[in-house]
Order: structure tokens, then sequence, then C-alpha cells
């Protein structure tokens, strides 16, 4: 299953971000066996960066960046994917870039923990728990 992991998820677990770093452990864990094809979309790239050199330091933050491009694929932001955000009508145009992103590399779902920002999506969206029951409870995903 071909899921995009919405940037709350990624940083859950670098942050270890309580309660959610289990679930996201888990989760990345699963795209680290290949049970899920993770993956993230071009900007979580970038705001991890950001972020998680603020929070961790610069080469700690390359690192874990590293590691994540190790196992995840990236859904390039485009044009086009950029235009077509800006029609879908979301309330965080962040979260509709995401969302096109996944659409254009063709994801299955999104794994998010705000999933009321995803009310528009065309895709199925799971939290991390939901995610993680669906994955355990059928063996062909």
């Amino acid at each position: 299953m071909k899921v995009l992991f919405d940037t709350n998820v990624v940083l859950d677990h670098l942050l270890e971000r309580e309660p959610h770093a289990d679930n996201a452990e888990r989760l990345l864990n699963l795209v680290d066996i290949g049970r899920i094809d993770g993956i993230i979309c071009a900007t979580t790239a970038t705001t991890i960066s950001y972020l998680a050199s603020k929070a961790v330091g610069t080469p700690a933050a390359m690192d874990y960046l590293r590691s994540l491009l190790a196992i995840f694929d990236v859904a390039c932001v485009d044009r086009q994917v950029l235009q077509s955000a800006l029609g879908l009508g979301f309330s965080d145009f962040e979260d509709a870039v995401s969302h096109e992103a996944a659409c254009k590399v063709g994801a299955a779902a999104i794994v998010t923990r705000n999933g009321k920002d995803f009310t528009r999506s065309a895709l199925p969206v799971f939290d991390p728990a939901e995610l993680l029951a669906a994955v355990h409870a059928d063996p062909t995903l």
C-alpha cells in the first residue's frame, strides 16, 4: 500500500512527541521493512530540515533526513501540483499540496493526525492508529 505521510507524523517520530511518537515509530518501521510503501511530499523534507535544525541541530537534522530519504519515496511538487492544490478549497494550502502530490504519485492513502484538514480529500485518510490497525488486519497490505 502506497501511503503519503503527512509532515506531522514524521515530526512526531523525529521529535518523539508524546503521545504520538509510538504510533509514528511503528509506522516508520513498517515502511522500513516494506509493509508500507512510504512517500513524503517534497515540502515535508524542507520543513523537516528547518524545524529539526532548530530542535536538534543541523547535523542531527541532516542525518535524520538522510535516513528518511533512504526508506521513503518523494512526491514531487511542480507547477501542476501547485495549481491543482489552489483549486481544491482546502483550508490549509500545505495540506492541499500534499494531497495533490500524493495523487500525482499514485498514493492509495494519506496518514495524518489532522484528518479534519483533509475533508475534501479524494484519497482515504487515516490517522496513525487507524493505519496501523488496517495494516495489521490485512496481511496483503
